[in-house]
């Protein structure tokens, strides 16, 4: 089990600028990094290289970020700028030597909206068809695309573990897994554990966010539940911390921190990596 960092807790988007962070996060007690990649041309392979071998931080995430522009059910460009972005994120993590690629894949982030359950089955159809070339991409690099639900304000696409298994089923790839996060599973899931119990084998990544963004195990999230269920359905993955800066220009709506939540980003690791691999020792008993 790797615990670890996304880098959004510092920056807007992972950028050789940003290569500082990793001996950094080594530093704040990180096993693994989580690089939100939100513009892959900002990033040199073999700069990015270098810096995850110096650190002891090798075999990172890759993390996409979906702003306008980018929508797999979107129109024409929309869809083909998502999918390109896509597969350079596939290409990034292939040469890297990372095996997870994450994030809310489906649709541009922050579109909430009505739509009739026609409109929403041939939603759904369309993302799986731009889906399929991806995944079998990611198949031939050796690669997990890990979709994550978002919670009912970020998205009205994907918002649940069941809508998930939904998506993965009618794509058919077995590379095309769950990116679970306790932030939005605490807003959307009934019972989080059990939901992760109904997942099964097709979690392929962990988000652990506070209810709040704010300090892991200072919140409403239960996680002794969560690292219990996780226990239970021999979850191999890592588990990564993700929270934002105030500063992040790229979700800030669908993010909406609008106040300081911990004394700092130090804090926010050290603490919640500490909480982590406690509670997680307690799962395992």
């Amino acid at each position: 089990m790797r615990f670890g960092l996304n880098t959004f807790l510092v920056s807007s988007g992972f950028t050789d600028a940003e290569l500082p962070l990793l001996q950094t996060f080594k530093n704040y007690g990180a096993d693994v990094i989580e690089l939100a990649i939100v513009e892959p041309a900002a990033v040199s392979v073999p700069k990015l290289i270098t810096a995850l071998e110096a650190s002891g931080l090798e075999q990172p995430i890759i993390c996409g970020a979906f702003p306008p522009g980018r929508d797999l059910r979107g129109n024409t460009e929309e869809r083909a700028a998502s999918a390109q972005y896509i597969s350079e994120l596939i290409t990034l993590a292939k040469a890297v030597d990372s095996k997870i690629v994450c994030g809310p894949f489906y649709s541009v982030t922050g579109q909430a909206n009505a739509y009739s359950s026609e409109e929403r089955a041939a939603q759904l159809d369309m993302i799986a068809a731009e889906l399929r070339p991806l995944c079998q991409q990611a198949e031939a690099a050796g690669v997990t695309l890990a979709v994550e639900p978002l919670n009912r304000f970020e998205t009205d696409c994907i918002n649940t573990i069941d809508q998930a298994i939904e998506l993965i089923e009618k794509v058919g790839s077995p590379c095309l897994k769950i990116h679970i996060d306790t932030f939005h599973m605490n807003i959307e899931e009934a019972d989080s554990a059990a939901a992760i119990l109904r997942a099964g084998q097709h979690i392929g990544h962990v988000h652990a966010s506070a209810s709040h963004r704010g300090l892991l195990g200072k919140d409403q999230v239960d996680w002794s539940g969560i690292c219990a269920a996780l226990v239970k359905i021999n979850y191999q993955g890592d588990i990564l911390i993700e929270s934002f800066t105030v500063d992040n220009t790229v979700i800030a709506k669908a993010a909406s921190i609008w106040r300081p939540l911990y004394d700092g980003p130090e804090q926010l690791a050290v603490e919640g990596l500490q909480f982590l691999r406690e509670t997680w020792e307690l799962a395992q008993q």
